[in-house]
């Protein structure tokens, strides 16, 4: 653009600047009139300030709104670790409570064991055999056997088995030393018999066997 007229413009625009009343709203133009410039920059420097504003008020909200997501994240975190600890003692009892309840159905068991081996090799007397006492201790005997059998399903199906001992040489683990006895017909440390059955819950030990087992004396 030519100097001169750049001047005369800026001269024209610095004239009607300096007449225009600061205080009075510009006026609205008439549809199909184009704005003056003055009137143009006034809208364009508000238009500025309102996206400024608004750009603001967008970037605070975001803010918040990351603020409440990672609180929110954190909180699911917190309870996520409650709920899985929580969950494992609830496991841990329920599997403690389960081991002592089938801890003492064993011992159950092992009074009805104890009943039905002492009715099988009762022998009554003469006398007794004349009243009938052998009969009903025979049908005792047998009463008491198949509940035991019943008994041992039922553990079995909660996941408990006896210990198989007799014959296997002497495991600290799982067994415990009730009496000691020699022969020479066997192994040094063989277990002979059993006291007392052991018995396993799945894959934990539930209670020791106690069993007899076979001592050498060594020879010098």
């Amino acid at each position: 653009m030519d100097p001169s007229v750049r001047a005369q413009l800026l001269e024209r625009f610095s004239a009607y600047l300096d007449g225009v009343d600061d205080t009075a709203a510009p006026a609205e133009q008439e549809p199909g009139v184009a704005p003056d410039l003055y009137t143009l920059l006034s809208e364009l420097a508000g238009l500025k300030n309102e996206v400024k504003i608004e750009s603001r008020q967008v970037k605070g909200a975001l803010e918040e709104f990351r603020q409440v997501c990672e609180t929110l994240r954190q909180d699911n975190e917190r309870l996520g670790g409650e709920l899985e600890r929580r969950g494992e003692e609830v496991r841990r009892e329920c599997d403690r409570d389960e081991r002592d309840l089938l801890g003492e159905l064993v011992e159950v068991r092992d009074r009805l064991h104890a009943g039905a081996e002492q009715a099988r090799r009762y022998r009554p007397s003469w006398l007794a055999r004349r009243g009938g006492a052998g009969e009903f201790v025979a049908g005792m005997a047998e009463g008491l056997a198949m509940s035991l059998r019943r008994f041992d399903d039922v553990l079995a199906r909660r996941g408990v088995r006896a210990l198989d001992v007799v014959g296997r040489a002497f495991d600290p683990q799982t067994m415990q030393v009730g009496e000691l006895a020699e022969d020479a017909a066997h192994a040094d440390g063989e277990v002979l018999g059993e006291l007392r059955r052991g018995f396993r819950h799945r894959d934990r030990l539930l209670r020791p066997a106690e069993v007899v087992v076979n001592k050498l004396e060594r020879k010098t």
